[in-house]
């Protein structure tokens, strides 16, 4: 599912774009994926995971994103530069109908800018038109304090947690949280 345009600035005055992913955005996300997977133990990969991720896949991931009417992935450009990314997928399965997934990631150059907040308005706003959707759900891992502060500013609430969901590579093992934002 495509998403129009969306203009805003920054808290620090830099104008930035949210928007659908297009094809010429294919390099900046492969950097961004890299980047951001080494920024943070809270990234589901490792930077090395991602060299399974090509142009061709990326393009094509876009493609499917775009052209789904139960997917919608949204880049944020700040200064020409992918900044982050998020996404909601809508589960076509009628048992599950009612449900969506979100995700989000973002750059620590472009934390605290209020873009986690832009993007969860958006998401927010593409849940409310589906029609027969009652909640909105994520997963986050024990520790980003950042996220969880986000996340139930935006009307999210702790339902559940995995326990030793997330192994580090020094063996740390990590909760992993279970939230839910009702309609």
């Amino acid at each position: 599912m495509r998403i129009e345009d969306i203009h805003f600035t920054l808290k620090d005055g830099r104008q930035a774009l949210l928007r659908s992913p297009l094809p010429e955005d294919v390099p900046g996300t492969l950097e961004y994926l890299v980047k951001s997977a080494g920024e943070t133990d809270f990234i589901i990969r490792y930077p090395e995971e991602c060299v399974k991720y090509t142009p061709e896949g990326e393009k094509a991931l876009f493609e499917r994103k775009n052209e789904s009417p139960n997917e919608a992935m949204i880049v944020c450009l700040v200064e020409g530069k992918i900044a982050g990314n998020c996404e909601i997928v809508f589960f076509p399965q009628k048992k599950y109908s009612h449900r969506a997934t979100v995700a989000i990631a973002l750059l620590r150059d472009y934390w605290s800018q209020g873009i986690g907040t832009r993007m969860f308005r958006e998401l927010i706003r593409i849940a409310e038109g589906r029609e027969g959707l009652v909640q909105m759900e994520l997963e986050f891992a024990e520790g980003n304090s950042r996220a969880r502060a986000l996340y139930e500013k935006m009307g999210f609430r702790i339902v559940g947690l995995r326990p030793d969901a997330i192994r580090l590579k020094d063996g740390t093992l990590l909760n992993e949280y279970i939230m839910v934002r009702k309609m």
